[in-house]
């Protein structure tokens, strides 16, 4: 039943709030300006809650340096990495010690170096020579005077609770990091060593090592340097053919195969090796792989003019006899200044990060190695405070005056109470669940709003017996709370995994023949892994099936846990609801409660590679005040970008973008638009926080008023902007771990519901850390929010409570989860896309999204195909990093294709509005296609048993404009009218004498279904494509299609006469 909110003026609630925008139009985001003085400040700190103590692993830093000079450095050649160039910066100070003031240089690696003091010049050129491979490299290095940072500005800022320039603090920290580089191997913003975890090989060849992130950070308590834990994998430092023979393959004594050579050269192309057989302990970074074996490399030594083989040279200039001589050769500089090293002479050089993929097995052998009890995690970060010594540093503390507190900084933290949730008890009566440490149990409860199934049947791609299975998910689906056939519709299918397109297509085929409107399809994986992403594409993309799919191990366990899992997933995706909150937790928050609000979650995934887009994902709530049922929208960009471009758009004079889009669909299902948003995103730095309240805030607002101004609503709903951040290294330890009252008692770890917005949070602006959830194993990551903008005016325990309440309302699991659901949806949107596209081989970094085309200022990629009208507000399933999670411990998504003329969105929903997915056709511009396959909603598709009958009026649609494809004359825009009146006509006349003469049998109407897709994209191409295209005409003879001018016609008069007589008929 749908929901009205009132009036359509926008209310300003409760309490003085800040109230709804007057209606005048909004600054667009062209002519807004946002400087940082209009982050949101802090309006007090919290105080509700259960007040008790934790360990932050934060220490206090203090500065008594006034002096710090800075220089811009200027390094020839460019080509090097950060540690060469720190190495450089460093030789050249040693050797030119005299010439610069016998200063030491604070210097990371870019173009900003520092030292305590001024240097005797303005701007001077050095040039100087290190020996590196046996050879002088010269390098000319420029060092000129830029501007200094006031560090007199910086103590005083500190004192007065002031922004502190950003510029001060990054001195600071690459100063205490500075004597580190020399200690510590430094890897992607982290430092390793061998000591602080026994070297463990977890995967094959490649070691584990533990390592710390260390950055010095602004907080309430003045400056704080934050240190955690990290964890990596390095090359052991062996024998490279030693690698190859172990790794990769065992025979060597003949030349490689393709496939072991891309091996070879994937793992070592970039690595540092060292050949002692050469007389240094010189190390060489290897340039690239030679396709051919040791026994034919041949080349000219320098200075020489006769070529020699690398077999020759070595023995004649160092004696060293080379055995292993299939193996490929290294080569080491470029190809300009090539030095190829035999592999048998080569030594991996201590150090070389792994960052190639892992397996599930290997990825569990990893984690087990890494995971970390937080007394055991809290006693190695004392660990490394106190071997570093960074009081006893001669750099940081002598040279700049920085003393670092030895000990963690205590902080006042407080336990928000857990929400009651609604559910129903075993006669279905409503009653409430009290979670309590983070969970809550519904062995003995149904679901809140039970979800129905009539026509389901199974498709099993496993070896598996998965009769007694079904029989017990079926069983637990009815004693839940839904309404679920005992009987699938058809018998349980067994099929060839090597044939899982084959397979479902039957199925599908089968359901038309049979007129049945197929409500879920369970699948059985197959028992080798990998198969998932095709899976879900065929039956979402393809055929338009939902389905949910199992594991065959758990299949054969029938384990109770699993079943209660599933069942959560099959209810959500099949439109019911598991838990919602208890109406007392939304009325403690009146603005909330009294306005129609709309919760939205927003998340921007990058892929690995270079020519992949980036994909924005933006979700938002349906159903206030649940806060349970989201829909979103999918949109690609160019690569890495991180801001949101999409929100608002403009194309040919229409507003749209997925803002505009998210509020039709809560205007449609609430009957009103939102008076308040709460956005919640994720994904951004600190450094963009600026743009993206410029940016993004800036379109959300246009979005919102152009929504306002087409429903006619006289104000526009004020935001809340969230920043969610959850890649930081702030770690949370209760004070006493003896204590059970003050921990989780199992894993060790802080209690659920505990927030702090003291002490370590930004001394002005809205921050607060919550840890949501209650821990497993290893150590919680609270989350941190940031509030940059808040127009509705929380207070701090406001927000803090909704947004913990939040988290209890995660669809799919009996737990509360460690981020905000809004977010947690979003980024699973994202990650879903990419099944869409090449199913399980696209890495699992990225994901694609598109429509065909893409506007000017976008880079061409691969567009997402379109999803079948039947799975458009069906729920999906997750993704994880290796293997889908299909045990029903996240929530996803349901997905649909909105019409638009930017490139194309997907739409998802875990709303059925309709449980048939019949929808009246609409005819947009350029859309008449995507429109074909529609069901028509009629009384003659209903058959007596309530399922839909054959859609014979939408087959003879697709008859009908397959054969006007053969002799079309004019543009598709020309076709649509026409079609309409089809649409309107051929239902009345479908009668048994016309279907005769017509001499169309059940079968042909089957497989004209099937080639729906093909016919789509038919019509697209004669558009577009002006060349021939060769496509399959009805008759289901090869034909080949001209366009002309104006016209498209058949080049074969037989085709093209049977294409017309056909056309008449009908």
């Amino acid at each position: 039943m749908r929901r009205t909110c009132g009036g359509r003026v926008a209310r300003g609630g409760s309490g003085g709030r800040g109230p709804s925008q007057p209606f005048p139009t909004p600054a667009t985001p062209a002519s807004s300006s946002v400087t940082k003085k209009q982050i949101c400040s802090r309006p007090q700190t919290g105080i509700e809650g259960t007040k008790y103590s934790v360990i932050a692993n934060h220490f206090p830093v203090e500065v008594n340096m006034n002096d710090i000079s800075h220089y811009e450095v200027e390094i020839s050649p460019e080509d090097i990495s950060m540690k060469e160039r720190r190495d450089v910066v460093s030789q050249l100070f040693r050797q030119k010690r005299s010439q610069l003031a016998n200063r030491i240089p604070i210097y990371s690696g870019n173009q900003d170096l520092y030292t305590a003091g001024p240097l005797p010049f303005e701007s001077k050129e050095f040039q100087f020579f290190i020996m590196q491979h046996n050879r002088p490299q010269t390098y000319k290095i420029t060092i000129e005077a830029a501007s200094n940072p006031n560090m007199w500005a910086l103590r005083q800022d500190l004192e007065r609770g002031h922004d502190l320039p950003r510029e001060a603090i990054e001195v600071l920290d690459t100063v205490l990091k500075t004597t580190l580089f020399k200690s510590y191997l430094f890897d992607k913003r982290s430092f390793f060593t061998r000591e602080l975890v026994p070297v463990e090989e977890v995967v094959a060849g490649i070691e584990y090592r533990r390592g710390f992130h260390q950055s010095l950070r602004p907080t309430q308590m003045g400056l704080s340097l934050n240190i955690d834990i990290s964890a990596g994998g390095f090359y052991k430092s062996i024998l490279v053919s030693d690698y190859v023979s172990k790794y990769i393959t065992s025979n060597i004594s003949v030349p490689l195969s393709e496939e072991d050579l891309k091996k070879v050269s994937k793992s070592f192309k970039g690595m540092s090796v060292s050949a002692t057989c050469l007389g240094s302990d010189q190390k060489y970074k290897i340039y690239e792989i030679s396709n051919k074996p040791l026994s034919q490399q041949s080349f000219t030594p320098q200075n020489e003019v006769n070529e020699t083989t690398v077999i020759q040279y070595y023995q004649d200039q160092y004696e060293v006899e080379l055995n292993l001589t299939a193996l490929p050769v290294l080569v080491a500089l470029s190809k300009s200044s090539p030095i190829y090293l035999p592999m048998e002479i080569c030594t991996i050089v201590e150090g070389n990060r792994y960052s190639g993929g892992l397996d599930e097995k290997q990825e569990t052998a990893l984690l087990e190695a890494t995971v970390l009890h937080p007394s055991k995690r809290e006693s190695i970060i004392k660990t490394i405070v106190e071997s570093n010594a960074y009081n006893s540093d001669r750099i940081a503390n002598a040279e700049f005056g920085i003393h670092v507190e030895n000990e963690l900084a205590s902080v006042d933290a407080r336990i928000l109470p857990a929400p009651m949730l609604k559910c129903r008890d075993n006669t279905g009566e409503e009653i409430r669940a009290n979670p309590s440490s983070g969970q809550w149990d519904m062995s003995n409860k149904k679901m809140f709003e039970g979800g129905k199934v009539k026509f389901w049947t199974c498709v099993s791609f496993s070896t598996v017996d998965s009769t007694q299975f079904l029989q017990k998910l079926v069983d637990k689906c009815n004693s839940k709370g839904m309404e679920f056939n005992p009987l699938p519709v058809f018998p349980i299918k067994s099929a060839n995994p090597d044939q899982i397109e084959r397979a479902l297509t039957d199925v599908h085929k089968k359901n038309i023949a049979e007129g049945i409107l197929l409500q879920l399809l369970i699948i059985i994986l197959p028992d080798a892994k990998g198969s998932y992403g095709k899976i879900k594409r065929v039956c979402e993309i393809d055929l338009g099936i939902v389905s949910q799919c199992c594991r065959p191990e758990e299949v054969s366990k029938l384990k109770p846990e699993y079943f209660e899992n599933i069942v959560m997933k099959i209810n959500v995706k099949v439109g019911g609801k598991n838990t919602v909150l208890d109406n007392k937790e939304i009325k403690s928050i009146p603005c909330v409660y009294d306005s129609p609000t709309i919760i939205i979650g927003a998340d921007v995934t990058h892929p690995g590679k270079k020519t992949s887009p980036s994909i924005a994902a933006v979700v938002a709530t349906m159903d206030w005040p649940d806060f349970t049922k989201y829909r979103g929208s999918i949109s690609a960009q160019p690569h890495n970008q991180e801001i949101i471009r999409d929100l608002y758009t403009t194309e040919d004079g229409q507003e749209g973008g997925m803002i505009m889009e998210l509020f039709e669909a809560f205007e449609k299902s609430n009957g009103c638009l939102p008076e308040r948003i709460i956005f919640y995103r994720d994904g951004v730095g600190e450094d963009q926080f600026n743009q993206v309240l410029e940016d993004e805030v800036g379109n959300i607002r246009e979005a919102s008023f152009q929504a306002c101004s087409k429903f006619n609503v006289k104000s526009i709903p004020p935001i809340t902007f969230i920043v969610v951040q959850k890649r930081h290294n702030t770690r949370l330890f209760p004070a006493d771990n003896k204590n059970p009252d003050l921990n989780d008692g199992i894993s060790g770890n802080i209690l659920p519901g505990t927030v702090v917005d003291t002490v370590i949070c930004h001394s002005k602006e809205f921050d607060f850390y919550l840890n949501s959830h209650a821990g497993q194993k290893g150590t919680n990551r609270p989350i941190h929010y940031h509030v940059l903008l808040d127009e509705n005016k929380f207070t701090a325990d406001e927000l803090q409570i909704f947004t913990n309440n939040l988290c209890y309302t995660y669809a799919r699991c009996t737990r509360s989860v460690s981020i905000v659901p809004p977010v947690y949806y979003a980024h699973l949107l994202a990650s879903r896309a990419r099944h869409y596209i090449k199913g399980d081989d696209l890495p699992y970094s990225g994901s694609t999204s598109g429509r065909g085309g893409t506007r000017e200022r976008n880079p061409v990629f691969k567009s997402l195909p379109s999803i079948k009208e039947n799975v458009k507000e069906k729920s999906t399933e997750e993704n994880r990093s290796s293997e889908p999670d299909v045990d029903g411990v996240r929530e996803d998504t349901k997905v649909q294709v909105q019409n638009s003329t930017s490139p194309q969105r997907i739409v998802t929903s875990s709303s059925d509005s309709s449980s048939l997915g019949i929808r009246e056709p609409v005819f947009e511009r350029e859309s008449l296609y995507r429109h074909i396959v529609v069901p028509i909603k009629s009384q003659k598709q209903i058959s007596n048993n309530g399922g839909p009958c054959m859609p014979f009026e939408i087959e003879v649609v697709e008859a009908a404009l397959l054969s006007r494809v053969q002799c079309l004359e004019q543009k598709l825009m020309d076709i649509e009218p026409r079609a309409q009146v089809l649409l309107e006509v051929l239902p009345n006349r479908l009668t048994a004498n016309v279907l005769e003469q017509l001499c169309i049998s059940k079968q042909a109407l089957v497989e004209l279904s099937s080639r729906a897709g093909v016919l789509r994209q038919m019509l697209l191409d004669l558009l577009e494509d002006p060349h021939e295209i060769r496509r399959m005409c009805i008759m289901g003879r090869n034909c080949t299609l001209r366009k002309g001018s104006d016209s498209v016609e058949c080049s074969m008069s037989l085709e093209k006469q049977i294409a017309e007589e056909e056309e008449e008929e009908i």
